[in-house]
């Protein structure tokens, strides 16, 4: 039988997790949310492991990082760059539908529209896991102040995610305090900014008032991502 092959990696710059999710008998593998700065490593590994790498997914057009989506695609010529249909992007190979499903082996990928931190965010679904880019964070959210973001539509979006079992293990684009992965259950109770069955005015004044300053690379990773990491600076 089928089993998954999962590696959760990390790049400390930007404190972006990079999953690797792979079907052990077929070696076909999709890779979400690369970082250039960890490209090699991550070559590297889909190589030792003998992986057939099929689609380099993104959850949304950082502005943290900049993605090696294009360099791994140099790399590994038949993978296809994954996007939601309407990032503006020139790049993606295909644009996921909300509810779409992409295959790898004999492993189901479901793509999630999940707007709100970006306006093309989409979260990943497989099997009892959710990865959930900048939507929703261990213990918080994205914010939702630059890239067509919504605070508004950021709590559809996370209504719609803790609509799935209370057991469902949620994995982030981010943690900044050295936390892998939480659950959709621990995020209901304990998320500080929409736990607690909180309403949606009450999200949305705590969305909106956030204290943040600017990524430090957001005026070169927004457009290099746009164009999947060919064009860095």
């Amino acid at each position: 039988m089928s089993q998954l092959i999962f590696r959760q990696l990390f790049e400390k710059e930007s404190s972006t997790y990079t999953y690797l999710l792979a079907d052990n008998q077929s070696r076909e593998a999709v890779i979400i949310d690369p970082v250039d700065e960890t490209k090699d490593r991550d070559i590297s590994i889909i190589e030792e492991l003998d992986l057939d790498l099929k689609y380099i997914l993104e959850t949304h057009i950082h502005a943290d990082h900049i993605t090696s989506s294009c360099p791994l695609k140099n790399r590994f010529k038949d993978a296809k760059i994954v996007l939601a249909k309407g990032n503006p992007v020139n790049c993606a190979d295909l644009f996921l539908e909300d509810g779409e499903i992409i295959n790898f082996g004999n492993f189901e990928l479901k793509g999630i529209k999940t707007p709100g931190h970006t306006n093309g965010c989409m979260t990943y679904s497989i099997e009892d896991m959710l990865f959930t880019g900048d939507a929703l964070l261990i213990r918080s959210c994205g914010r939702c102040d630059f890239q067509e973001g919504s605070s508004a539509n950021l709590f559809e979006s996370l209504t719609k995610l803790f609509s799935f079992p209370d057991a469902t293990k949620v994995f982030p684009a981010h943690d900044y305090s050295g936390r892998t992965m939480s659950t959709i259950l621990e995020e209901k109770k304990y998320n500080e900014m929409i736990g607690g069955n909180i309403d949606k005015k009450t999200f949305m004044d705590r969305v909106d008032n956030m204290q943040l300053s600017l990524p430090k690379k957001i005026h070169i990773a927004v457009p290099a991502n746009q164009s999947c990491g060919v064009n860095l600076y």
